[in-house]
């Protein structure tokens, strides 16, 4: 009886939250702490090591200028992509909240890309859009013009594979975001408009500059946060952006991508890549609550 509870629902709680518990245990928290203990350890070629170094590999990687060269690059695609999505997706909210027809029609339109998998997207970015040669679809476009031809992902000045990463992001997360926001400003209520019309504010950007954007101030606060952390975790279209048979080039090389080639490349050094990994983990942690601190998250509404 203790044991199932009151009217069974202790017994159906675990039948539903129990697998979701194990799996995420087993797949999420047994590998990072395996990581955890990798790191303090020679683990060249095996995930059992014996040859413990303590912080020396958390040393050696603060100590390499290919892993902060990688941070810099994160910092770049930080300021390129949190920006852009977050106005590319409030765009999208506001038009798509103004629509009094065919509004679950757009929203799904612009929600769809986010079923698509990283992968496929940067091949089709890669092999048909911005293809190097004359055949991809950019330098199609840039023909009519009577522009000369660009290798998107092999010049480096202009470095205009930043192009290329940022776009392909932005078509497949921007419709996720653009959710949160509709969420949120179907949560406004309609009598603070009324009030700002009887009180003279026009239509449009008062409106939005005095109403909408700060009572959508949690949302843009989340938002933000998870464009940091996602920023931080980009892996799949940089890898498979500009990766070729020859290997990944020395640009525009993200955390992820470095650990990666550190961990499993021709050293396979996962003492040196599970330190980089930790060290990776605290910068989010340190970051995602400096910004939690700095919005007030969580903090009581005035």
């Amino acid at each position: 009886r203790r044991l199932l509870g009151p009217q069974n629902r202790t017994l159906w709680f675990w039948v539903f939250v129990g697998p979701f518990a194990l799996g995420l245990g087993l797949f999420t928290y047994v590998p990072l702490g395996w990581s955890v203990y990798l790191s303090f350890f020679d683990a060249h070629n095996t995930v059992s090591p014996t040859d413990f170094v303590g912080l020396d590999n958390y040393a050696a990687m603060l100590r390499d200028d290919a892993f902060t060269d990688s941070l810099v690059t994160f910092l770049v695609f930080t300021a390129f992509i949190v920006p852009a999505t977050f106005l590319l997706s409030l765009s999208l909210a506001l038009m798509v909240n103004r629509l009094r027809w065919a509004q679950a029609f757009f929203r799904s339109v612009f929600f769809l890309p986010v079923a698509c998998s990283y992968v496929v997207a940067a091949l089709i970015w890669k092999m048909s859009i911005f293809n190097g040669v004359r055949f991809g679809l950019a330098n199609t476009v840039l023909g009519w013009f009577g522009a000369d031809q660009i290798a998107w992902l092999s010049t480096t000045d202009p470095p205009w594979y930043w192009l290329v990463i940022v776009t392909v992001r932005l078509w497949l997360q921007a419709g996720f975001y653009m959710v949160l926001f509709l969420a949120g400003l179907q949560r406004i209520p309609r009598h603070l408009y009324e009030a700002a019309a009887v009180d003279g504010a026009r239509p449009g950007w008062q409106v939005f500059r005095y109403i909408t954007f700060p009572q959508l101030r949690a949302t843009s606060i989340a938002v933000t946060l998870l464009l940091v952390i996602n920023a931080f975790q980009a892996f799949d279209e940089f890898y498979n952006l500009l990766s070729d048979s020859r290997g990944y080039p020395p640009y525009a090389r993200p955390p992820l991508v470095y650990l990666y080639y550190t961990a499993l490349g021709q050293g396979q050094n996962l003492g040196l890549g599970s330190a980089g990994a930790v060290i990776l983990a605290l910068i989010i942690a340190v970051v995602t609550v400096a910004q939690a601190r700095w919005f007030g998250l969580g903090r009581k509404e005035d």
